[in-house]
């Protein structure tokens, strides 16, 4: 059995160091590419911000279905955006953001904080779509079952290379020595699981995980953010100049996207629809799956955190166990140099009815 992974290529600090080292040889502090500067407001009073472009990690798929209807209901527009231009990954968002051919970009911790720690690159992460990341060691009920990091021991696991010193900070994290288990070199297609090649397999919750257990097989998860890894995802992140000098327009974009995303937490098959029917036509989508994905995605949105203090926002808790997890995968970077949660701050000071997205 063939499994085709459509999950992003690599996300992680391997493939990265080369990317963000010939996107700071460009600029050290690129502005975006949109317009993206306050101009005179428009006949309704609204502050109009031109137009801008948003860097997608991934394909149009179920994953960014707040931004979907941030687009399709509007709330962009009338945040004073002509148009926000989501333009598809994969990309971690680096290169775009510090070449300026982005304004802002989604994209990860593990990402971002290799880019600032290896090479200085002038970025902020301004929010969090995902409060959990969506890593996971899955396995097959039947087979590795995997169910306690404990349970890695004596096993081979099959682990992509750019997600191998993220694998290496979760043994770290739960005290096992890598001699005690086998790695083995794999792709992003989970067939080396389903076909018994390897025990586990590192994947997400939200894309093979599903894959797998579609094809009829019972699965087991082993998820880092569970399991001493716990790191926020889907990032909303900007450089320093934009944060410095176009914070009105973050700020609008912020809340335009707060709507989008209270929209999709309340309505999976809407944002599963939207990717099918209108951003992703394109890709032959499986419904099943992207419902499934859509599900699943919205449990990493929410916490407790998202209830007290809103969506996108990131507890000091977690923006240290964020930092924690890095420096277990050999990334050394502070909480301040990574995170700045002023902007968000401010709008749910001046939109506190913002903060109650359950409907």
């Amino acid at each position: 059995m063939t499994f085709f992974s459509s999950r992003r290529a690599p996300r992680a600090t391997a493939a990265l160091a080369a990317v963000a080292l010939s996107a700071l040889a460009l600029t050290a502090c690129a502005g975006g590419s949109g317009s993206g500067s306050p101009s005179e407001p428009s006949d309704d009073g609204v502050e109009s911000f031109g137009e801008i472009t948003l860097q997608l990690s991934w394909i149009l798929n179920e994953e960014f279905a707040g931004e979907y209807f941030a687009d399709s209901n509007g709330y962009f527009e009338e945040a004073g955006f002509d148009a926000v231009n989501l333009v598809p990954g994969p990309s971690t968002g680096v290169a775009e953001l510090v070449s300026g051919t982005a304004d802002i970009a989604l994209s990860d911790s593990v990402a971002i904080g290799t880019a600032i720690a290896n090479e200085g690159a002038p970025l902020k992460i301004i929010g969090a779509t995902f409060q959990a990341n969506p890593f996971t060691v899955l396995s097959l009920a039947e087979g590795g079952d995997i169910a306690t990091p404990d349970d890695l021991k004596g096993k081979k696991i099959g682990v992509q290379d750019s997600n191998r010193s993220l694998f290496s900070a979760l043994l770290a994290a739960n005290d096992i020595d890598p001699g005690e288990l086998t790695i083995v070199p794999v792709q992003y297609d989970p067939a080396p699981l389903v076909n018994g090649e390897v025990d586990g397999f590192m994947s997400y919750i939200t894309n093979e995980a599903i894959s797998v257990e579609m094809a009829g097989l019972a699965t087991t998860n082993l998820q880092l953010a569970d399991n001493g890894l716990p790191f926020v995802a889907e990032t909303v992140t900007v450089t320093h100049d934009t944060l410095e000098n176009k914070r009105e327009m973050l700020k609008a974009f912020l809340v335009a996207e707060i709507r989008g995303w209270t929209d999709a937490v309340n309505d999976a098959q809407g944002g599963a629809d939207l990717a099918l029917e209108v951003y992703g036509k394109d890709l032959d989508l499986d419904p099943a799956k992207t419902l499934a994905g859509s599900e699943a995605q919205n449990l990493l949105v929410v916490s407790a955190e998202t209830e007290e203090n809103g969506l996108f926002t990131i507890s000091e808790q977690l923006q240290e166990m964020t930092v924690k997890s890095l420096a277990g995968a050999g990334i050394e970077v502070a909480a301040e140099d990574l995170f700045d949660l002023s902007l968000l701050a401010e709008i749910y000071d001046e939109n506190p009815d913002l903060i109650a997205y359950q409907r």
